[in-house]
C-alpha cells in the first residue's frame, strides 16, 4: 500500500482506526504475553494511540515507529512531553523518557536501532497492511523483536463488506504466518462493540507466546 495513502489520511484526519481510549483487550491481555511493569514494549505502526500513554503509566517502557509525523506530533503533544528528535538513518527517532518512537517507514527499522524488546503489542498493524505486503512485514517483525511474544489485535465483520484497510486475517492466516515460530492463542473478543464503515465489526485478541503451533481456541 502506498505510504501516500497513510500520508493523506493523515492529513485530511481520516482517522477512525484512533480509539478515543485504551483497549480493553490491552487491558484484559497484555499480561498474558509479558506487557507488564518493567517491560519494554514495541508497537508497530503504532499513530498517536492512547495506549502508549496507559502502558507508559504502568511502569512499562516503549517503542514504536509510524509512518505519520503528524501522528507522532499529536502523540506527543497528548502526553504532554517534549521529544528529543535526532536523525536515524531513514527513520527520525524521537525520545523521551522511558518512550522510543521512530518516524518512517518500518521496513527501514532494524534489529540494532530498536534495541531488545520484551513484547510486541500489534493493535492496528497486521490488518492495515494487504496481503503483499503482510508477506513482507511479519518476518520482518519477528527478526526485528528477535521474536518477542506478541498480542495480536484482528478484527472482524461481515466478510466482503469492505475491501480494507482494515483487513479481515482469520485464524488459519495467522497460524501460516506465525505458527512456526509461536504458539497461538484465541484470547477472545473486546467487550466493546464497534463498526467499520457502517458494518458491525468486533476487535479480537490473540496470544504469540514463544514455542511452536498449538490446537488453539476455534473462534465458534
Amino acid at each position: 500500500m502506498d505510504p501516500d495513502f497513510w500520508h493523506e489520511r493523515w492529513r485530511r484526519g481520516e482517522t477512525g482506526f484512533h480509539l478515543p481510549a485504551v483497549h480493553d483487550l490491552l487491558i484484559a491481555h497484555g499480561a498474558a504475553v509479558g506487557i507488564r511493569p518493567g517491560a519494554r514494549v514495541f508497537l508497530p505502526l503504532c499513530g498517536k494511540t492512547r495506549d502508549i500513554g496507559w502502558l507508559l503509566a504502568q511502569g512499562i517502557r516503549v517503542a514504536g515507529v509510524e509512518l505519520s509525523a503528524i501522528a507522532i506530533r499529536d502523540l506527543f503533544a497528548g502526553l504532554g512531553v517534549t521529544p528529543a528528535v535526532s536523525v536515524a538513518g531513514d527513520l527520525v527517532h524521537h525520545r523521551a523518557a522511558g518512550l522510543d518512537i521512530f518516524c518512517g517507514d518500518i521496513f527501514a527499522l532494524d534489529a540494532d536501532r530498536l534495541g531488545p524488546v520484551d513484547a510486541v503489542y500489534d493493535r492496528a498493524a497486521l490488518i492495515a497492511l494487504p496481503p503483499a505486503l503482510r508477506d513482507r512485514y511479519a518476518p520482518h517483525l519477528m527478526a526485528l523483536t528477535g521474536r518477542a511474544p506478541q498480542l495480536l489485535i484482528t478484527i472482524d465483520y461481515p466478510r466482503g463488506a469492505i475491501a480494507g484497510p482494515p483487513f479481515l486475517v482469520d485464524e488459519a492466516e495467522i497460524r501460516r504466518r506465525y505458527g512456526g515460530a509461536f504458539a497461538v492463542s484465541y484470547l477472545g473478543p473486546s467487550a466493546v462493540g464497534g463498526s467499520v464503515r457502517g458494518h458491525p465489526a468486533r476487535d479480537l485478541a490473540w496470544a504469540l507466546r514463544r514455542g511452536g503451533a498449538t490446537a488453539g481456541q476455534p473462534l465458534g
